[in-house]
């Protein structure tokens, strides 16, 4: 079978190479799966450049984490799938050596995650880091619900910062979904046409809008969930946000908070990274998920607000480029034939 592999941490063109490699054995409570799109995220350029989140794995790797495909062959003890069912993977190269950059690949039972034959590859890809960490954003406010469903954030309002990226994008189809009224902040008019399609009640194009006046304006309260992708951004989230509202961190950096602010406020800020959530809390995103996905709020494309641009497995190395140079919408890897 094929694989991408990078021996050694680096740019994207000069470490990632297309390896031939044995079809790997299917163990007891493994499933195989012909992985037939593999996403790129930015925390799998980070990890094939040597400055992603530590796992204990040194290359050689196959990078990626997110994919979709068919089950292959289901090892001893898994009855509760059928080869030739279609499916979604989630963490698949954490903590492990292999991820969804090859033909085929194995993993425990619990994160292979049946889909309907009739939901698209290109959903299936996009889920996993994204999908699962704006899940996390969403439940970690104290009086909020720790899985979400219809309903479950009814009276809620959330502004989502960057809705036009990935995780933007799924916090955005996820609160709508359970029942928020969702603001959003983009930098152009084109994410801001990406951000409704995603079906944000508003859109706020900070670079033309003063975006404190402007949430003021649409929220008597204020939201009282934000999902931020820029912690340059805290000052205003502390100056909007409703009193006991919940802040969640999905991004790196370094975070200088105006205590008294926050205190006024009696306001939670929260970091989150979906590789070292506790079971429990992986467990309820992924079962929201994939409701979400089941009930059709959830999808993906230009008319959802998330473009998916396609590369061929050979060309893995522009797949990663391209989410370096932070192109708009979801990179995917073609790695079988549906």
């Amino acid at each position: 079978m094929r694989a991408a592999v990078f021996l050694q941490p680096g740019p994207a063109a000069s470490v990632l190479t297309i390896v031939d490699r044995d079809l790997p054995h299917v163990g007891v409570g493994e499933v195989r799966v012909r992985v037939v799109l593999s996403a790129v995220n930015p925390t799998d350029t980070g990890t094939r450049a040597g400055r992603g989140v530590p796992d204990g794995i040194s290359p050689p790797r196959v990078p990626n984490q997110d994919g979709a495909g068919v089950v292959d062959a289901l090892g001893d003890g898994v009855t509760d799938l059928e080869p030739g069912d279609r499916v979604w993977v989630w963490d698949a190269g954490y903590g492990r050596e292999n991820g969804t950059a090859q033909e085929y690949l194995v993993l425990p039972r619990h994160q292979v995650v049946r889909m309907n034959d009739d939901v698209p590859f290109e959903i299936g890809a996009a889920l996993g880091i994204p999908a699962l960490t704006a899940h996390r954003c969403l439940t970690l406010a104290s009086d909020g619900p720790e899985r979400l469903a219809p309903d479950a954030l009814a009276g809620k309002t959330v502004l989502v910062a960057g809705g036009a990226g990935a995780v933007g994008n799924a916090a955005i189809q996820l609160a709508k979904w359970a029942g928020a009224t969702v603001l959003t902040t983009v930098s152009s008019k084109e994410k801001a046409e990406l951000a409704i399609a995603a079906g944000a009640d508003v859109v706020i194009n900070y670079r033309e809008e003063d975006v404190k006046a402007r949430i003021r304006e649409l929220s008597a309260t204020g939201p009282h969930i934000v999902v931020e992708v820029n912690t340059d951004n805290l000052d205003l989230d502390l100056d909007v946000i409703a009193p006991g509202g919940n802040i969640a961190i999905y991004v790196g950096g370094t975070v200088s908070v105006p205590s008294f602010k926050a205190m006024l406020k009696n306001v939670s800020l929260d970091f989150v990274l979906t590789y070292t959530t506790s079971p429990q809390e992986k467990e309820n995103a992924v079962a929201a998920v994939s409701e979400a996905v089941g009930d059709g709020a959830f999808t993906v494309g230009e008319d959802a607000g998330l473009p998916i641009i396609r590369f061929p497995l050979e060309r893995i190395a522009e797949a990663h480029e391209a989410v370096e140079n932070h192109v708009v919408g979801k990179v995917v890897i073609e790695v079988t034939q549906p």
